[in-house]
């Protein structure tokens, strides 16, 4: 197998990039969209949360919540960067640590790259080095504006 087609196989894995709806990891996911475009690849978009213990409302009530405002969220977002377009992606939210989400995602999920903004990187540093050293894929760190 050449080089060039090992590439193309790589690529055609996709692109996993992390949202939490602050304004820099909205810009990471725009850069995101524009880099699948570019490469013709699948994007998905995973927002992970935590279950906080301090939620004064059922637990399942919560997350119900939780999922339904990121779906709001992320339609918003979809509606002015997505609609009409010929990328496919697919929008996940999942529970847990960011980095645990990740980590779980690719062992069903090889993707070719990861993208995230600096904010969530830096949030946990030692969690996503060990992370980054499992993984073994170019992780696209997008700077805060």
């Amino acid at each position: 197998i050449n080089l060039t087609s090992r590439m193309t196989n790589d690529i055609n894995k996709g692109i996993l990039c992390t949202i939490d709806f602050s304004d820099s990891s909205k810009e990471a996911h725009k850069w995101a969209i524009r880099f699948s475009r570019e490469l013709g690849c699948n994007l998905t978009i995973l927002f992970a949360y935590r279950l906080s213990k301090n939620v004064s409302e059922e637990v399942v009530a919560w997350k119900k919540k939780m999922e339904t405002d990121a779906r709001e969220k992320f339609t918003a977002i979809e509606n002015e960067y997505l609609k009409g377009t010929p990328l496919k992606y697919e929008f996940r939210t999942e529970v847990g640590f960011v980095s645990d989400r990740i980590e779980e995602y690719s062992k069903k999920n090889p993707f070719s790259f990861l993208v995230m903004d600096k904010n969530m990187c830096t949030k946990s540093k030692d969690t996503f080095e060990e992370l980054m050293e499992h993984l073994n894929v170019p992780m696209i760190v997008i700077p805060n504006n």
